[in-house]
């Protein structure tokens, strides 16, 4: 969509339309981590140099977010403080990203979300710090996230570590083949694990360098693929927790989680907190390095891609 056409109830940064008119890098960031995802002020704090890290390798930032029914593609300081206090933010995917709009609301938006406004604007390129995927007890709850059919049908790349270790991992990627949706490992074999830098599972592909991947976005856009491609980014070892360890806290929040009847949208928030509070905030200090790791290799495939 031409952005001289874009809803009325949209409001682009100047930064990212200027961007954006001159064909520069851009890079989305979703926004249910600052909403669901971080207490604050670590939310605010972490979004704020997730922004930096970008800018400072050449691309220009872009923060997705509701607020007020308004849909902002980009924010400011001001406005990202406003959203990481909000006690009540929607958290919204497809199905009710019209709905928060067209109500006034305020949310976050999820990994399928932020996708959609990505391609509306001409973004292509979106960092994240995990993707939802296929919950634990699926074959019975039938509970999978929209972010797995998103990636199916919406030609955005995606910087992630992984799916959410809270996740059924191996079906997550049955289902991301089952789309079309092709699953690169950067500089690694073995799919990344969130918190973790490896798991059991290989990665489909494997690409090295941010050229390479670029090169790769850029002949599916010859070929007219309409899948997302996700880029598989590994924890650094430094930050990462060890399998062992978040296996224990994960298992014990599962546990907590269904004794409390726990389902649908409230799930992942729910087990994030917990596994907070069961590693005496180890795992937040881990989402935010991961999340920055996303940025850099994002505003690298950026850069290139743009060349």
């Amino acid at each position: 969509m031409p952005l001289n056409y874009l809803p009325s109830f949209v409001d682009i940064q100047e930064e990212v339309l200027n961007a954006l008119n001159k064909s520069m890098p851009v890079v989305a960031l979703e926004s249910t981590i600052i909403t669901h995802g971080m207490p604050f002020p670590s939310n605010v704090e972490m979004a704020l140099s997730v922004e930096s890290l970008i800018r400072d390798r050449g691309a220009v930032p872009a923060t997705i977010a509701v607020i007020d029914g308004r849909l902002k593609i980009g924010m400011n300081a001001l406005e990202l403080n406003k959203l990481a206090q909000i006690k009540d933010a929607m958290k919204i995917s497809r199905a009710d990203i019209a709905f928060a709009i067209s109500q006034g609301k305020t949310a976050g938006t999820t990994v399928a979300a932020t996708m959609i406004v990505a391609r509306m604007a001409g973004i292509r390129v979106f960092a994240t710090g995990g993707i939802g995927g296929v919950h634990m007890g699926a074959e019975t709850s039938f509970d999978i996230s929209a972010d797995l059919t998103e990636l199916g049908k919406t030609n955005v790349v995606v910087v992630a570590a992984g799916a959410k270790a809270i996740l059924d991992v191996p079906k997550t990627l049955e289902v991301l083949e089952t789309q079309g949706v092709p699953v690169v490992g950067y500089q690694t074999d073995s799919l990344p694990a969130f918190w973790t830098s490896g798991s059991d599972l290989e990665v489909p592909l494997r690409l090295d360098n941010a050229m390479q991947i670029s090169n790769f976005l850029k002949v599916r856009d010859e070929l007219q693929l309409t899948a997302g491609i996700l880029v598989a980014n590994p924890i650094p070892k430094l930050d990462e927790i060890p399998t062992a360890i978040i296996r224990a806290y994960i298992k014990t929040a599962q546990c907590e989680m269904e004794a409390k009847r726990i389902s649908g949208k409230a799930v992942t928030p729910f087990l994030l907190k917990r596994i907070f509070e069961l590693s005496d905030g180890k795992s937040l200090i881990a989402n935010i390095a991961l999340v920055k790791n996303n940025a850099r290799l994002a505003a690298d495939i950026a850069v290139q891609f743009y060349k």
